[in-house]
């Protein structure tokens, strides 16, 4: 049984950060770092960026929406596949011969995006805000 110590701000956490997640959490404390450190890459932030700015998208349409060469593209899809920050999809199109694939954030790629690195520029624009009426005074 972990210990507990207190948070700077007076709340109790564990000695262990894993023991921060869910007794039963589908995902470990290692599933979690990948998807940060998979995000910390520009070209897969973009990825990740635009699938949940602008909804399900094929690989052609992101090649051409970040001008990066498909085997490159590819690479990063995997990447971010594999750690669950996207999902690829396949169905069949009307008028089309076989299937038409298409990649969409996950629920984990939304709140990764949206509450990690979103959140932190966000927070460099409100210090800045601050940080510059505090100084024109």
């Amino acid at each position: 049984m972990a210990t507990n110590s207190k948070h700077a701000g007076g709340e109790d956490l564990p000695e262990d950060p894993a023991d921060l997640l869910p007794e039963n959490s589908a995902l470990s404390l290692e599933d979690y770092l990948a998807m940060h450190a998979a995000i910390g890459n520009r070209t897969r932030y973009e990825i990740v960026y635009r699938l949940v700015h602008s909804g399900d998208m094929s690989p052609t349409e992101l090649v051409k929406a970040i001008d990066i060469d498909d085997s490159t593209l590819h690479y990063h899809l995997n990447k971010l596949v594999d750690v669950g920050l996207i999902a690829k999809r396949q169905r069949t199109e009307r008028g089309q011969d076989g299937l038409y694939t298409y990649y969409r954030a996950t629920i984990f790629g939304k709140t990764v995006l949206s509450e990690g690195v979103d959140e932190l520029i966000r927070g460099e624009h409100e210090f800045e805000e601050m940080y510059s009426s505090s100084t024109d005074q």
